[in-house]
């Protein structure tokens, strides 16, 4: 699958619901922060150094990698349109701030599926995601490695034997990892125990953020959980205490839905049965709305309540009905109200299976 393909497919890798997999986990991300030792950090680059980065990196990519990168290919932001670029933040491949800058000597590496994506020249000269759906840290940190290696073999990194790896800022030093998971957690909202939950999480030395990490809040009962110590620990010893947390926190998720269950039968079906009816006949819907009332659905989908749409073709929705993705599907740019009332024709498109 090429950049094309990437921009124009509905789906991308982490979008997959994976059978046996659990439906409180949407995805596994595991992001390596790496900086090449002879360059400044991107956002000291001039023009000579910032052109011996891309080089020297595009040429890196021209040479042959091991099969189970799934050919990766490279690509100048400049290369592509400021719509292009929010189609693949909304897409979770690259950050939103890596696709609204005006630097020059931006990049990204995709692989065929959307499962493998390196920043060039964002807050380092190398971030390194991996994106898997569901909780599967151990599988995404493997793939991750694969590509370091790859590189490292090719680069050399900016390392210090006492510190870990450099980075742009301090608290990335160290491993450079940063391991996350993508939750929804709807009963926990319902049942005013997040911000217990929550508190709990930064004890145990976790950050939790929105549904597009750092600088965005939750919406649509999404959180983004993440490792903030990348110091004093191995990469293994960061993914296997956030996998901990994660299932402890899905544990207590599935709790609190099974008492939902029984203690507030009626007024868990009235309130999927109201968000169905507004997503149905709705002619304006806003994105914050859209995913709360996406987000009702889903628990519906989860607990058996609704059925005629499965979880992949609802993730795929979610990202759809972004801004972007709505000026790119109508080929038109788009003001606040008609973006409301094209992505409310989305979502009636796609659900009227649903019972």
């Amino acid at each position: 699958m090429s950049i094309e393909n990437i921009l124009n497919c509905g789906s991308v890798k982490w979008m997959e619901s994976q059978e046996g997999q659990d439906d409180i986990v949407i995805s596994s991300r595991i992001r390596l922060a790496r900086n090449v030792v002879d360059l400044p950090f991107p956002m000291r680059l001039d023009q000579k150094s910032g052109d011996e980065c891309m080089q020297r990196v595009k040429a890196v990519c021209q040479e042959e990698m091991p099969a189970a990168l799934n050919t990766v290919e490279y690509t100048s932001l400049a290369q592509l349109s400021i719509l292009d670029r929010g189609i693949l933040a909304e897409k979770h491949l690259i950050s939103p701030g890596h696709a609204e800058s005006d630097s020059p000597f931006g990049a990204i590496l995709l692989n065929r599926d959307g499962s493998l994506a390196t920043m060039v020249n964002e807050e380092d000269h190398l971030r390194i995601q991996c994106l898997l759906p569901g909780l599967q840290l151990a599988a995404g940190y493997e793939m991750a490695q694969q590509m370091d290696d790859f590189l490292e073999s090719k680069l050399e990194y900016a390392f210090d034997e006492r510190n870990g790896y450099l980075t742009s800022c301090p608290t990335n030093v160290g491993t450079g990892l940063r391991a996350s998971v993508m939750l929804h957690l709807p009963a926990m909202q319902m049942t005013g125990q997040t911000g217990q939950i929550l508190q709990t999480i930064g004890q145990l030395g976790m950050t939790v953020r929105g549904l597009y990490g750092e600088g965005t809040q939750a919406t649509g009962n999404y959180f983004q959980m993440s490792n903030q110590i990348t110091m004093g620990q191995s990469e293994e010893e960061i993914c296997n205490h956030l996998q901990a947390v994660t299932e402890q926190i899905v544990e207590q998720e599935h709790l609190l839905r099974e008492r939902l269950k029984i203690d507030l039968k009626y007024q868990l079906e009235d309130k999927i049965g109201r968000a169905l009816g507004i997503l149905n006949h709705a002619r304006i819907i806003n994105s914050t709305e859209a995913l709360a009332l996406l987000s009702d659905l889903r628990l519906g989908i989860d607990l058996g309540i609704v059925s005629g749409i499965q979880l992949n073709a609802l993730n795929q929705l979610i990202v759809s009905i972004r801004p972007a993705h709505l000026q790119k599907c109508f080929a038109q740019e788009l003001d606040p109200l008609q973006r409301d009332i094209k992505r409310a024709e989305i979502i009636q498109d796609k659900i009227k299976g649903i019972k």
